[in-house]
């Protein structure tokens, strides 16, 4: 495989020994047969995992910064009853997706998502579900493409609604420093409900992460927080879901700030759960998504695209 213009990996060998890290995590971890796929867009091969009825309504899965598609595995096999699921490994950060060219603007995000939707035969009708740094670029995509989304869905996005906290930014920068020592603590006080209920998760999430650090070298912009304006403008139906401990901002402001500037937007703190609330109560978090499509149900369609 010959190297891309743009490399976000430390060398070829480290990785070609991340993706067989990755393929043996795949096979251990997701709980469904699922279609695989690469998919050709102007920033490069994306990854994708694809399950679910061929006719139920589309269903796109955006991960959080420095995760893949795998952190959808506890959630997959009841989203995937009733909605034809697409998992994706985003553009720029880690995972199988190929990038081949620097990801400099929150734009080229929107215009790579527009392509691979175009790639998919999604047209329009999509029903997109982002969780932190996945749920910012949900968000951004209803922005810019409303016409092409049935629903969209963040689960807890950073900035989006709310500037994320100082505390936030200083103990991801000191977990970025010295991993061996910070990492653990910043996971402690982001998961942990996670960690109380499955105290197990946590070393395997260490060890995953430590890997991917010394793996990837990821430049991803970060999204801005809206403005009321913004929020007021927003078009497409709108399910905002953020766990009731939540450390990056204050879950309570967030919604708050929803209610009084976006009424049109369904707001609701999810009890027990913090940032980690697709794992702490999956259950509930699949639920209200699967709720939120089918409320919001519009006719798939399957052909017709559009320039990005």
């Amino acid at each position: 495989m010959s190297i891309p213009a743009y490399f976000p990996f430390r060398s070829a060998a480290v990785r070609d020994s991340y993706f067989a890290y990755y393929d043996s995590l795949a096979l251990k971890e997701w709980p469904l047969a699922s279609e695989k796929r690469m998919l050709p867009t102007s920033y490069g091969e994306t990854f994708v995992r694809i399950t679910g009825p061929a006719d139920a309504p589309p269903l796109v899965l955006l991960a959080g910064a420095a995760t893949t598609s795998l952190m959808w595995a506890r959630n997959i096999q009841a989203l995937s009853e009733a909605c034809r699921t697409f998992a994706v490994d985003t553009v720029g950060d880690v995972g199988r997706t190929t990038c081949t060219k620097p990801i400099r603007r929150v734009n080229d995000l929107v215009v790579w998502l527009d392509e691979l939707f175009n790639a998919l035969k999604l047209g329009d009708g999509i029903n997109l579900v982002g969780v932190s740094y996945g749920g910012c670029l949900a968000g951004e995509y209803a922005r810019h493409a409303p016409q092409r989304l049935s629903t969209v869905i963040l689960l807890a996005p950073g900035n989006t609604v709310r500037r994320v906290s100082t505390q936030f930014i200083i103990r991801m920068a000191l977990a970025a420093i010295a991993p061996r020592r910070f990492l653990r603590p910043l996971a402690l006080w982001m998961f942990r409900d996670q960690v109380r209920k499955h105290p197990d998760w946590l070393d395997p999430w260490l060890e995953l992460t430590l890997n991917t650090m010394r793996s990837v070298d990821r430049r991803l912009p970060m999204p801005p927080v809206w403005t009321d304006a913004e929020w007021c403008a927003m078009s497409v139906p709108a399910l905002f879901l953020v766990g009731e401990h939540e450390t990056i901002y204050s879950p309570d402001k967030a919604v708050r700030r929803l209610k009084h500037v976006a009424p049109q937007v369904t707001a609701e703190i999810i009890p027990g759960a913090g940032h980690d609330l697709t794992l702490a109560q999956a259950d509930l978090v699949d639920r209200r998504i699967l709720e939120f499509v089918k409320q919001n149900a519009a006719a798939p369609k399957t052909s017709g695209t559009r320039a990005a």
